[in-house]
């Protein structure tokens, strides 16, 4: 595994803001209270498709699934692929967790809390898949730091995924897209852009699900990005 030094800023607590919001009506009181244990990653210790699926998988990692639409279709769509997914807000961890009961899906482990807090504890080269869908953009120039998009996290991306495997962003605010690119121009001996024109990042790919909230951005008449990297 990747050996990250005391005080790195991988190895601190990243949340910012809230963690939960309006109270959780009853049903989804009792995903929490009764299913989430039977998803939930275990607290330490390395995380193998193995000890987390039983047997020998692909692997994707979700970075901030949101209300959980794009994780249970994808789950859904790739039944023998084992899902990692990661989310700090309570209430989205609740409804993603109602998508998992009624698609019926094994193939899911979830952590309410930081990503940064359970990549490190995958194997290097393990992973097919990182999402990081409509993340929060830290627009002020003062949070930049506080973005997932950072050298220390796109190096630890490119560490835990295999040859060829393949890193997913999208975000529908322009600064967030520059500075993106920006990160990714600094890692291009890791990873290879997949777009040969701009349409290529104007419009999800093919098997790429939207999420919930990239379609409230087509909506409201904000312009999603979609971004793809090969890990070289």
């Amino acid at each position: 595994m990747t050996a990250f030094k005391s005080g790195d800023p991988l190895t601190l607590n990243r949340l910012y803001g809230r963690s939960s919001g309006h109270k959780l009506r009853q049903g989804q009181q009792e995903l929490i209270d009764r299913l989430l244990p039977q998803l939930e990653i275990p607290a330490d210790g390395e995380l193998t498709a193995l000890g987390l699926f039983g047997e020998d998988r692909p692997l994707h990692f979700e970075i901030g699934f949101g209300s959980g639409e794009h994780l249970a279709d994808r789950a859904d769509m790739l039944p023998d692929h084992g899902f990692i997914a990661v989310e700090p807000f309570l209430n989205g961890v609740a409804t993603a967790l109602g998508h998992v009961r009624d698609k019926h899906l094994a193939n899911v482990r979830l952590w309410r809390g930081d990503a940064l807090e359970v990549l490190p504890r995958v194997p290097d080269g393990t992973l097919s898949f990182i999402y990081l869908l409509h993340p929060d953009p830290w627009p002020k120039a003062r949070h930049a730091k506080r973005r997932m998009m950072n050298d220390g996290p796109v190096d630890l991306f490119a560490a835990k995924l295999r040859p060829g495997g393949e890193f997913r962003l999208a975000t529908d605010d322009p600064t967030y897209l520059t500075w993106s690119l920006m990160v990714m121009q600094r890692h291009t001996k890791q990873f290879e852009w997949l777009a040969e024109r701009p349409k290529d990042f104007l419009g999800p790919p093919g098997g790429w699900i939207e999420t919930r909230y990239g379609a409230k951005s087509r909506r409201e008449g904000r312009q999603p990005y979609y971004l793809r990297y090969r890990r070289a």
